[in-house]
């Protein structure tokens, strides 16, 4: 019998879990793409100029670099980082452009992205464009319109996070705030086709959204974005500079963003939270469970979520209904955490595992399994990547004279899972694509054919 068939339950979890970010591997995503375009490389005699940015921009960029080996020095290229970020390229240079953590845009992004924008200008008849986009690349891609500055824009973008603005009417005004973004980078490209390769962090995988869409077309308009600010009682409170832009665009004065698709721009995208999931279930059926796939589609506030998921949980111990045990739940997406005054540290996959084995606190026909980690490593402002336990972290704090409840009420789960154990520290994975959760209720007989316990 196989090591692995001999694994602890939490190994388990961790190897489907895994399954699911190697199949977001940004470097091998980048790879099977250009590779399926074979014929198009073997035949090309220009150029191939590379821009971007993105957590994964420098993996995709050694991806490019790997699967067009044969080109040689006719590669060249920029992408935009976090500070930290590294891979052994030769011909694509990787820009610092914030520090790693962060997600407010500097300076030192703008002077890349205007060397992106230079290097896309000189592109001849001939040559062929790589744009390389994942999960941070609005915060790592900025260029101010003209007039507006790069702290006025930050201080607009915070006000929105602040009232709670959705990502779709952040972006309905930062797309009109910049030179790149809603389509603006494709303008600049003066080549002849121009491929964006895409690592998806946003549920459903919408182009317009993904990094703000800098080749993409942007449905929004000025008068979209000043409706933004409007309803959030903002437009008194954003800088005058932003009001005088969005003035003259409404009246004309200024270019509206990218409205209609570019016959010349092609995009594709390589990894994805569903994709992901495919092969964590794969994984999972692998390893003997029967699989419920919830899909990619998942937001909301995280303890409803849990509070859902509960719900499924408990109809499969007591009623085998959709599924019956030993099986696996897997859902993506990304759900949110309401912050208050008194919150803690923690993320929104640690508040999960803990919402979700509270509410399962009196199950005990059969032992459930519950890992839910960020694909990026990164679990709020913390060095977690997510949690992994089951029930007897409830059982430990309890002995330890802990309150559950009151770390949940908090938000300070980072707190709990590090006193009790359960915290998942990955490191950063250099990809993203969103949240992976893996629930695992009983155990395949194959695997425990002793029936070894879980945790």
């Amino acid at each position: 019998m196989s090591n692995e068939r001999q694994q602890h339950p939490a190994d388990l979890a961790q190897a489907i879990w895994r399954a699911g970010l190697e199949a977001a591997d940004p470097t091998r995503a980048v790879i099977e793409s250009l590779e399926a375009a074979h014929a198009l490389w073997a035949s090309h005699s220009g150029r191939v100029l590379v821009v971007g940015g993105g957590k994964a921009a420098a993996a995709m960029a050694l991806g490019v670099e790997r699967a067009l080996a044969p080109l040689g020095n006719r590669i060249e290229g920029l992408v935009n980082v976090p500070e930290g970020s590294s891979a052994p390229l030769q011909r694509i240079l990787l820009h610092p452009a914030r520090p790693a953590g962060s997600n407010f845009p500097t300076q030192e992004g703008v002077v890349g992205v205007e060397r992106m924008r230079s290097l896309f200008a000189t592109a001849a008849a001939d040559d062929v464009g790589i744009c390389l986009l994942s999960g941070g690349g609005s915060a790592l891609l900025p260029a101010p319109v003209e007039g507006v500055s790069l702290e006025d824009k930050r201080t607009t973008t915070l006000l929105l996070h602040r009232c709670g603005a959705n990502i779709q009417e952040m972006n309905a005004v930062r797309k009109h705030l910049s030179r790149v973004k809603g389509g603006g980078l494709a303008r600049d490209f003066t080549g002849s086709r121009l491929f964006s390769l895409i690592i998806s962090d946003v549920v459903g995988d919408p182009l317009d959204v993904i990094a703000s869409g800098p080749t993409a077309p942007d449905p929004t308009t000025f008068a979209d974005a000043i409706a933004v600010l409007r309803r959030y009682d903002l437009w008194d409170k954003v800088p005058p500079s932003v009001r005088g832009y969005f003035q003259a665009g409404v009246a004309g004065r200024r270019p509206e963003t990218l409205k209609n698709a570019l016959p010349h721009v092609e995009h594709q995208i390589i990894a994805s939270n569903s994709r992901s999931l495919r092969a964590a279930q794969q994984k999972a059926e692998a390893l003997g469970y029967a699989v419920l796939n919830l899909g990619a589609f998942v937001e909301g506030e995280t303890r409803e979520v849990a509070r859902v998921c509960a719900g499924i949980v408990r109809s499969i111990l007591r009623e085998h209904v959709p599924i019956g045990p030993p099986c696996c739940l897997l859902l993506g997406g990304e759900t949110t955490v309401t912050l208050n005054q008194n919150s803690g540290r923690g993320g929104r996959n640690m508040e999960f595992v803990l919402a979700l084995l509270m509410q399962l606190e009196t199950e005990t026909s059969r032992p459930v399994m519950v890992l839910s980690a960020g694909t990026d490593g990164e679990d709020g402002p913390t060095d977690a990547a997510g949690a992994i336990a089951d029930k007897r972290v409830l059982e430990r704090a309890v002995a330890m004279g802990l309150d559950p409840r009151d770390y949940l009420a908090r938000h300070d789960t980072y707190t709990f899972f590090e006193k009790v154990g359960g915290l998942w520290k990955t490191g950063l994975t250099g990809t993203n694509v969103m949240d992976l959760r893996v629930i695992l209720i009983d155990t395949p007989p194959q695997n425990f054919p002793n029936g070894s316990p879980m945790l």
